[in-house]
């Protein structure tokens, strides 16, 4: 029989990256959707996916996680399918980025294949359907797994109405996602050159920490941050997050370095701009995961992310800092089977 990654490596991706990306990321959608209708489908992905151990288990900001292992925000922006993506044994799936209002993002095509490198280039530009969409979906929630939301500002919103747009995802949200990420980090919209500025940043999540008193049970907050961070810079993230003493930070988001890939310069020119993710950002994610873990002394929660597409990928992680990770590069190469064979040898490591 052939194991269920050759199956996918070799047949299933063989044949789906013919394509174009971002059309097979909605044909998979899709596909997935009609196939968990079968009887007995989810039942049969369950057995071959997911593993329950109480060892796998972590407690982070007040929840707890049936494993460490995340899929990260933008493979399910709109939630249309984390019902079905919980199946294959994630710990947590974060959902978004969503802004206030839907937007269609920068113009196609605007996601890229480096199958040389095992990485992607995207420069989406927070497309998504908006609240009213996501919390549509939300409400079909069959609390098999813990969410998160990342939430932004719409494109077109003046800088000075940001918080705003923050505002209206954090309050709307609240009752339906566990937990918040505010992206700050995205590279690929021009609006996100204020939200580099500490002060702001410093007043935002100050904003989004009193509304979050409003509420019975407030949720934890976390930022997200780029991996091409220096260290005076990575310093002053160790600093916001001690003064506004907020859960933690997400290492990484896609990166605008693009240095010793496989990848001829004629293709990366013709692709244009764009975030990098895959295997080519590992190195940089994992320093920035170090750094933030030891200068701080481990003051605030880690969640990495960024070239993880191995159980060794995932290990390096943790073993740098992360109290948990998520995939999404690596899940579109490895396939589903990634999420199983981290889990398995993070019990027998």
């Amino acid at each position: 029989m052939i194991q269920k990654r050759t199956m996918y490596k070799y047949i299933i991706r063989s044949l789906l990256f013919k394509f174009d990306p971002e059309s097979v990321h909605y044909f998979t959608f899709n596909v997935l959707k009609l196939a968990f209708k079968v009887p007995f489908f989810s039942n049969i992905i369950r057995f071959f996916f997911q593993i329950k151990n109480p060892r796998l288990e972590r407690r982070l900001f007040g929840l707890k996680f049936d494993n460490p292992v995340g899929l990260a925000a933008g493979f399910d922006k709109n939630a249309v399918l984390y019902n079905e993506l919980a199946n294959f044994g994630f710990g947590f799936i974060e959902i978004g980025t969503v802004t206030p209002k839907c937007q269609m993002g920068n113009p196609k095509k605007r996601l890229f294949r480096l199958e040389k490198d095992e990485a992607l280039i995207n420069r989406m530009g927070l497309n998504n359907l908006g609240l009213d969409s996501l919390i549509s979906n939300l409400k079909k929630n069959k609390n098999k797994i813990i969410i998160g939301a990342n939430i932004g500002n719409n494109t077109l919103t003046q800088p000075e109405k940001y918080t705003n747009d923050y505002a209206k995802c954090f309050e709307t949200l609240h009752p339906y996602v566990n937990y918040f990420v505010l992206n700050v980090s995205c590279p690929n919209v021009d609006s996100h050159s204020k939200l580099n500025d500490k002060e702001y940043l410093y007043k935002l999540i100050c904003e989004m920490k009193n509304l979050n008193k409003k509420f019975k049970v407030p949720r934890p907050i976390l930022l997200k941050i780029s991996p091409d961070l220096n260290d005076f810079q990575l310093d002053e993230v160790i600093s916001l997050i001690l003064e506004t003493k907020i859960a933690g930070v997400i290492a990484c988001n896609t990166s605008i370095v693009r240095v010793d890939l496989k990848t001829s310069d004629k293709d990366l020119d013709s692709i244009g701009s764009g975030g990098l993710s895959g295997k080519p950002i590992r190195n940089r994610s994992t320093r920035v995961i170090k750094y933030l873990s030891n200068k701080s002394n481990k003051a605030f929660s880690i969640i990495g992310v960024g070239g993880i597409h191995s159980p060794e990928d995932a290990i390096e992680k943790l073993e740098a800092g992360a109290d948990l990770i998520q995939i999404y590069t690596g899940f579109v190469y490895e396939g589903p089977g990634i999420i199983k064979k981290i889990n398995k040898a993070l019990l027998y490591k």
